[in-house]
């Protein structure tokens, strides 16, 4: 095997495995999904990578302490509670 069909061939599972991967995503609307999925396909390589490691670095939001959401809840700047003891 020549390595131009090596190439192609990672270049493919690697597309499939993240077109997989976007579809089966709920967090996102379907348009969405149909274009990251074709912008998997244009652009091969980087497309892949670049919307899989975006999409990941999404869920990655939801494991910080604060839950993702905005705002620090009842703790003022310095990280104490604004209740008595």
């Amino acid at each position: 095997m020549d390595y131009l069909t090596i190439v192609f061939v990672v270049l493919v599972a690697l597309n499939i495995v993240v077109s997989i991967y976007l579809f089966n995503r709920d967090d996102i609307d379907s348009v969405q999904k149909f274009t990251q999925i074709v912008i998997v396909w244009i652009i091969p390589f980087v497309g892949a990578i670049g919307l899989w490691l975006f999409n990941r670095s999404q869920d990655s939001d939801n494991n910080k302490p604060s839950g993702g959401s905005f705002g620090g809840g009842s703790q003022d700047s310095i990280g104490a509670s604004s209740y008595g003891d």
